[in-house]
């Protein structure tokens, strides 16, 4: 933890909520001198006292300890805008709607950024019945497979997790055009277009 930006952050979110030292100092339990002391870099608070230090401030405990704060701009919940979060130990997949902080397995997740399917990770998109058959001949080994396949439209995601050794494909029912994002576990999230609708 970086007690300069941690003292800045704590300083700049206790004015921004009108809050004094001394009041801030009172609801966590500690001295005013304290937080006087961590807002000037010259000490840290316990670890102890970052959670509830975090919630007077109103903000998340990576918010506070990276001093960087999460916007969602999204109002609207497009999910256009979706925002795919991989855990990298444990291969928790997390969609947010727009710029959240997340964790998981003790590590901060940033959000991933999908590059263009290339030739090697397209899949085929193909109308079958009131359904999309996506496929895709990838290897699928337990060193090198896609992870999973998200359907993602205005107003709603849909995720299909695929495994190594099974096939990637699956069926997803026709909506509107979006985006289908697939996780190759050594080369990272791709995406493709699918639609328009077919008449």
């Amino acid at each position: 933890m970086n007690p300069d930006i941690t003292g800045a952050a704590i300083r700049r979110l206790r004015k921004a909520k009108s809050i004094t030292q001394t009041e801030l100092a009172r609801r966590i339990g500690v001295s005013s001198k304290a937080v006087s002391k961590w807002e000037t870099g010259k000490g840290l608070p316990d670890i102890s006292l970052l959670q509830p230090l975090a919630r007077e401030l109103g903000v998340s405990l990576s918010e506070l300890m990276s001093g960087i704060p999460v916007t969602n701009r999204n109002i609207a919940c497009n999910m256009l805008r979706v925002k795919i979060h991989v855990c990298p130990i444990c291969g928790n997949i997390i969609p947010a709607t727009g710029d959240a902080s997340i964790s998981c397995c003790g590590t901060p997740l940033l959000p991933l950024k999908a590059m263009d399917a290339d030739e090697a990770h397209c899949f085929a998109i193909q109308p079958v019945e009131d359904e999309y058959f996506i496929s895709s001949p990838h290897e699928m080994t337990k060193a090198h497979f896609i992870s999973f396949a998200a359907y993602v439209t205005t107003d709603r995601i849909q995720l299909v997790k695929f495994y190594p050794e099974g096939n990637a494909e699956t069926r997803f029912p026709f909506r509107a055009h979006g985006w289908l994002y697939t996780y190759c576990s050594c080369h990272g999230l791709m995406k493709q277009k699918i639609g328009p609708l077919p008449r």
